[in-house]
């Protein structure tokens, strides 16, 4: 009986071991790599596939690795480089991730340790290409989002090249900079380039005010002459009907034209304080020395 109870223990451990080794759990945030023998049989709870997570059956024999299904992130090292101006920057990213196959990862890469250490060396090799056909500017403050989008596009196409078994989802740029050395010079370039700029902007502008000034003069001139002239036309045509009053004044009454115009003149001509010398012959004064009006006998 005693013998028998033993037994029985060494069954039931044996079925717990077996059962042990048989047994295991994929959480959802898993994929579990089935190996046999090193080779890799199948993936549980693979990535673009329905999720299956839970308790899962293997044998014996074979062995599980837990490859992560969720995106992962990679803090990359800076690296500098030279644009296409010329100008050294120092660029900080970062780079996300997801395992889309976890058997070509675990072939070509082992884990994440080696995912990093790969995909550094892939985003130093593709920012240097990508951003080294940029001037500065562009990468500073420009075209950073169109640039970034071309990055990973590249990188992209690196790893599935490569057969790396990963899929790169995003990639940022968290600083450009220059290098401390090259930035009082940089910054004295800008001030400099600012300054020839704005003195072009002002040279321009001085000259456009001429133009239009010089316009502005050119149609002052033109209106003028050409008010002037309508002035001497209106000026002529008034004097010409006049004129013709005159004329037709003279021709109905000489008399009394003749007494009008000796009355204008002495208007204009006999002013407060004028003093005047005739000759004794003259009759300017010959309307005044008649009271009747009519023009006296000369003196």
């Amino acid at each position: 009986m005693k013998n028998t109870n033993i037994f029985a223990i060494v069954l039931a451990g044996i079925v717990i071991i077996i059962a042990f080794n048989c047994l295991h759990t994929v959480r959802e945030w898993e994929q579990a790599l089935v190996l046999e023998f090193g080779q890799a049989k199948r993936v549980e709870n693979a990535w673009g596939q329905e999720a299956k997570a839970g308790l899962k059956f293997k044998k014996p024999y074979e062995t599980v690795v837990t490859i992560d299904r969720r995106n992962l992130e990679i803090d990359l090292k800076p690296v500098e480089l030279l644009a296409s101006d010329q100008e050294r920057l120092v660029v900080d990213a970062f780079v996300r991730y997801r395992i889309s196959d976890a058997t070509t990862f675990y072939e070509a890469l082992q884990n994440e340790l080696g995912a990093q250490q790969k995909l550094q060396s892939i985003m130093d090799s593709t920012l240097r290409d990508v951003l080294g056909r940029v001037d500065s500017p562009e990468i500073i403050s420009g075209r950073r989002a169109e640039l970034m989008a071309e990055i990973q596009q590249v990188a992209n196409a690196v790893a599935k090249n490569q057969t790396l078994g990963v899929e790169i989802i995003d990639v940022r740029i968290k600083r450009a900079d220059l290098p401390q050395e090259n930035a009082q010079r940089v910054f004295q370039r800008m001030v400099t380039q600012r300054e020839q700029e704005a003195s072009g902007i002002r040279a321009e502008g001085a000259e456009r005010a001429q133009e239009i000034t010089a316009t502005a003069e050119k149609e002052a001139i033109i209106i003028k002459a050409e008010a002037q002239k309508r002035a001497e036309i209106i000026r002529g045509e008034g004097d010409k009907k006049t004129n013709r009053v005159y004329a037709e004044a003279y021709t109905k009454d000489p008399e009394f034209f003749a007494f009008y115009r000796r009355m204008e003149a002495y208007r204009k001509g006999l002013k407060e304080g004028s003093t005047y010398v005739l000759s004794p012959d003259s009759d300017f004064l010959g309307y005044l020395d008649n009271q009747q009006g009519q023009r006296g006998p000369r003196r």
